[in-house]
């Protein structure tokens, strides 16, 4: 099973996610991109959006995921708690599920209209499991 956290960076937002495959780093560090909004545990995945990119390099790939939900929190106005990931080769699809902003009951901690991402890292740890990790300038 996958994790994420945040990490302090400046004055920046170090957002880090963990998993066993590739696919599981990017929904965990999906996850922690949700949660320098709200907490995803108070997002219903409600309804679903379909996402999909493709990228001839593994950290750009992970950059234009984020990029992407990041236009899709956005334009549709929703955030996002579950996030099912398939990637092959330089090329990602995925349904990610979640629900319109509710001011009232997700209390936004910010308005994540664009975002720069930095420092983009994705590798493999000795034990095997995945790290994918950026630094957020939102």
């Amino acid at each position: 099973m996958g994790d994420w956290e945040h990490f302090a960076h400046g004055a920046d937002i170090g957002s880090r996610g963990r998993g066993a495959t590739l696919e599981e780093a990017f929904a965990q560090a999906a996850s922690a991109l949700t949660a320098v909004v709200t907490d995803p545990a108070e997002v219903r995945p409600a309804s679903a959006v379909h996402v999909a990119c493709r990228v001839p390099d593994r950290e750009l790939l992970f950059c234009e995921w984020l990029n992407t939900l990041i236009f899709e929190m956005a334009t549709r106005r929703m955030l996002f708690s579950r996030f099912d990931v398939r990637i092959d080769g330089d090329a990602l699809d995925a349904d990610v599920f979640g629900e319109p902003v509710d001011v009232a009951r997700h209390a936004p901690a910010v308005e994540v209209k664009g975002a720069t991402l930095t420092e983009l890292a994705v590798r493999r740890e000795p034990d095997g499991r995945w790290i994918a990790q950026c630094v957020l300038d939102v």
